[in-house]
C-alpha cells in the first residue's frame, strides 16, 4: 500500500493526473482509508480545480488523521479561503490552530478574519504573532494592525524585517528609525541615520526625508530648513494651495457680535498633556465675547479617563464618525469665525480637514511645534523665543507672537506642590548623591542627548541619573548604550510609572532636570518647573528645540538656558559639584513660580483673546494675514 501511495504522489508531482487518479481510486476502492491517501486525493482534486470536492476530502482526511490532522485542516482552511467562503475558512483555521499552534499561514488567516469581523479581543491573541513570519503579506498585515501601537515591542522586529525586505523604500526605512526611537535601540538608530545620510548624498535633501513624517523628523533634526522636507504627511484632504487659501478668506461670511471660536482636536480629555496645559484657558474664556465650540474626535478610552473637565470647556460637538467633508460642512454651518487646530502633524491628527474652506481665519496652536506643512493655516501661535524672525522663511503661516510664552499652564487644577520635597529614602533614591533626572519621553533621547548626558555623568562620577523608561527592553537598551558611553549601569535609576499627581510630587526629589535635544521637554519642562525642579536646557535652532527656553524665560529662570552644548555640560557639572549654587536657583524658582507669567492662566487668556480679536479684525476688513506681535 505504501508503494502505491508513493507512486500516486510521484505521478501527481509529475503532472500525470490520469495515473494519479487511477492509483488513488483503486486504493480507495480496496478500502485503503489512510489519511495520507485521502489527503492526496484532495490534492489531486484541488489540482484539477475541483476545490469544493477537495475540501470534502481534506475533512475526511483530518477525521482519519487523529493527532496528525493539522495539515488537512490547514489545507481545508486555505481552500475555503480561495473560494471566498470566509466563515468556513475561519472554522477550519481554528481547528488547524488547535491541532498545531503557530503556523504562519493559519495565524495570518485568523488575524485577517478577526480584523475583518471587528473581533478585537480575538485579534489581540494573534496579531503580534504575525511578526514571526517572513512572508511579506503577513508582515504587511502586522504593520497595518500594530504599527500604531508605538510601545508594542513586536514593532521592532517587524519593521526590521520590512526594512530589510524593502531596502530602497524610504517609508519603511523611516518607520524603522521611528520605531527604534521608541525602544532606545541606538544601534538601529545609528544605522538608519547612516542610511539617511547616504541617501542625502546620492539623491539630495528632499529625497532623504520623503518617507519621514514631520513629527518623526523633529525628533532628531533641529534644522528648520530640513524639517520642511519631511514629506510623509499621510492625507492632506483636497490639497493645499495659496490660491485656495485666498479664496477661503475672501468668501462671504456672516460675523456676529462675539467671536465664534472652534477648537479642533482628538485630545479633549483632562488626562491628555495638551489639555493639562490649556484647560484653565478654556474655562476662563470670556463668554460675553467668545462662543467656544470643541470639535472633538477624541478616542472613547481617553474620554472615559476624563475627570469631568470636558463639561467646563465649551460646547462639544463629536465629529469622530464624520468624514472630512462632513466635518467641514458642520463647521461652516456653525458659522465658525476662527478655527484653531490643536494637532498639526501629530498622532491621529485630522488637520487635513482645514484644507476645505471653513472659516475666515485658520490658526495652528500648541499641538505641533513647527510649520504644519500642506495644511491651510493663516497663523501659527508662538512667542519670540520659539518663533524668532529668523524662522519666518520656514513657515507658510504668519506669526502670532504672545508676550511671554506660547504655552498656557493650568495652575488651579494641577497638583499643588508640597513645601518640601518627599524623602528620597521613601522613594528608594540615594540621599548622598547628586541626582540628575529626565522625565521626557524616551523617543526624545537622541544620540546627541546621550553624548551630552554621558559627558556630564563622566565629569561627575558620584552623581546618578534618575530616568523614566517604562519597559525592561527600553531600560536594557538605554543602559547598554550608556555603558558604551562610559557610564556604569549602577548609576542609572529607573523610575516606575506613576499617576500624574504622584509623579509631580516625587519629581521634586531630583536635584536638576536635564533637557533633551533637539526636541525639548514641552509639558514636561513646565511640569518640572511647577514641581520646583530646575530644568537645564540649551539654546535651540527650531521651534521644538526652543520650547524650554521659552518656558524658562516665562518662569523667570533665563539663566538655565545654556548658549551651547559645551556650556550646557559645564553648567550641569558645576551644579553637581557646587550644589549650594543650585539651592539658590531652586529657592528662587519656588518663590517665583506662582507669580511668574508661565503659570498665570488669566494673563495668558487675556493675551490669547487679544490675538484672536486682532486676527479677526483683519479678516473682517478683508486684509491678508500678517505677523501679529503682542507686547
Amino acid at each position: 500500500m505504501q508503494d502505491r501511495l508513493t507512486t500516486a504522489r510521484a505521478a501527481l508531482d509529475a503532472g500525470d493526473l490520469d495515473a494519479a487518479f487511477s492509483i488513488i481510486n483503486a486504493a480507495l476502492a480496496e478500502g485503503d482509508a489512510r489519511a495520507e491517501l485521502i489527503g492526496l486525493f484532495g490534492d489531486a482534486l484541488q489540482t484539477v480545480g475541483m476545490t469544493k470536492d477537495a475540501i470534502g476530502a481534506y475533512d475526511m482526511a483530518a477525521s482519519a488523521a487523529g493527532a496528525n490532522a493539522f495539515v488537512y485542516w490547514k489545507k481545508a482552511a486555505l481552500a475555503h479561503d480561495a473560494l471566498g467562503d470566509s466563515d468556513q475558512a475561519l472554522a477550519a483555521a481554528i481547528k488547524a490552530q488547535k491541532a498545531q499552534d503557530g503556523d504562519p499561514d493559519i495565524i495570518f488567516l485568523l488575524a485577517r478574519e478577526f480584523h475583518a469581523r471587528g473581533e478585537r479581543d480575538l485579534l489581540g491573541l494573534v496579531k503580534n504573532r504575525l511578526t514571526a513570519s517572513n512572508d511579506p503579506n503577513h508582515l504587511n498585515l502586522a504593520a497595518e494592525l500594530i504599527a500604531g501601537e508605538m510601545r508594542n515591542p513586536f514593532n521592532l522586529p517587524l519593521f526590521k524585517k520590512l526594512a530589510a525586505l524593502r531596502p530602497d523604500d524610504d517609508v519603511a526605512q523611516a518607520k524603522l528609525m521611528a520605531v527604534a526611537r521608541e525602544f532606545c535601540d541606538y544601534d538601529t538608530i545609528e544605522a538608519q541615520e547612516r542610511w539617511m545620510e547616504e541617501r542625502r548624498a546620492m539623491l539630495g535633501d528632499a529625497a532623504a526625508h520623503d518617507g519621514e513624517t514631520p513629527y518623526a523628523n523633529l525628533l532628531h533634526c533641529g534644522d528648520q530648513r530640513v524639517n520642511r522636507l519631511a514629506a510623509n504627511r499621510q492625507n492632506v484632504g483636497p490639497g493645499y494651495s495659496p490660491d485656495r487659501a485666498a479664496a477661503r478668506r475672501a468668501a462671504a461670511h456672516v460675523w456676529g457680535e462675539g467671536l465664534r471660536i472652534g477648537y479642533f482636536s482628538n485630545d479633549f480629555s483632562s488626562t491628555h498633556a495638551t489639555m493639562r496645559l490649556m484647560r484653565e484657558v478654556l474655562e476662563r474664556h470670556d463668554a460675553s465675547r467668545f462662543d467656544v465650540t470643541l470639535y472633538c474626535y477624541t478616542p472613547d478610552d481617553l474620554i472615559r479617563r476624563d475627570d469631568g473637565g470636558r463639561s467646563k470647556w465649551g460646547r462639544i460637538v463629536s465629529v469622530t464618525s464624520l468624514s472630512d467633508t462632513e466635518i467641514a460642512e458642520r463647521m461652516r454651518a456653525d458659522g465658525v469665525d476662527i478655527l484653531v487646530d490643536l494637532k498639526g502633524h501629530t498622532g491621529g491628527s485630522r488637520s487635513q480637514v482645514l484644507n476645505f474652506p471653513i472659516a475666515p481665519v485658520h490658526i495652528a496652536w500648541l499641538g505641533y511645534p513647527g510649520s504644519t506643512q500642506m495644511i491651510d493655516l493663516d497663523y501659527v501661535i508662538g512667542d519670540h523665543f520659539v518663533l524668532p524672525d529668523a524662522a519666518k522663511p520656514y513657515f507658510h503661516e504668519k506669526f502670532i507672537r504672545l508676550p511671554d510664552s506660547y504655552q498656557p499652564n493650568d495652575a488651579s487644577t494641577r497638583p499643588q506642590p508640597t513645601p518640601t520635597p518627599p524623602s528620597r529614602a521613601a522613594l528608594g533614591l540615594p540621599e548622598d548623591r547628586f541626582l540628575f533626572a529626565s522625565f521626557n519621553a524616551n523617543r526624545k533621547i537622541t544620540l546627541e542627548t546621550l553624548e551630552l548626558w554621558s559627558e556630564i555623568l563622566r565629569k561627575t562620577p558620584e552623581s546618578r541619573l534618575w530616568i523614566l523608561l517604562e519597559t525592561p527592553l527600553i531600560r536594557e537598551n538605554f543602559a547598554t548604550r550608556m555603558e558604551k558611553q562610559g557610564v556604569a549601569r549602577h548609576r542609572l535609576i529607573f523610575a516606575e510609572n506613576a499617576d500624574y499627581a504622584r509623579h509631580l510630587h516625587r519629581a521634586a526629589a531630583a536635584d536638576l532636570h536635564l533637557d533633551t535635544f533637539p526636541y525639548n521637554g514641552h509639558t514636561t519642562t513646565s511640569d518640572m518647573l511647577w514641581a520646583g525642579v530646575p530644568t537645564l536646557t540649551k539654546r535651540g535652532s527650531n521651534f521644538a528645540s526652543r520650547v524650554s527656553e521659552s518656558l524658562l524665560n516665562a518662569a523667570g529662570m533665563p539663566d538655565l538656558v545654556a548658549p551651547d552644548a559645551q556650556t550646557f555640560v559645564a553648567m550641569a557639572a558645576s551644579f553637581a559639584t557646587a550644589p549650594d549654587s543650585l539651592k539658590l536657583v531652586r529657592k528662587r524658582l519656588v518663590e517665583t513660580r506662582r507669580k511668574a507669567p508661565l503659570f498665570d492662566a488669566e494673563r495668558f487668556r487675556h493675551h490669547l483673546e487679544k490675538a484672536y480679536m486682532l486676527a479677526a479684525d483683519r479678516a473682517r476688513r478683508g486684509l491678508e494675514p500678517t505677523d501679529l506681535d503682542l507686547f
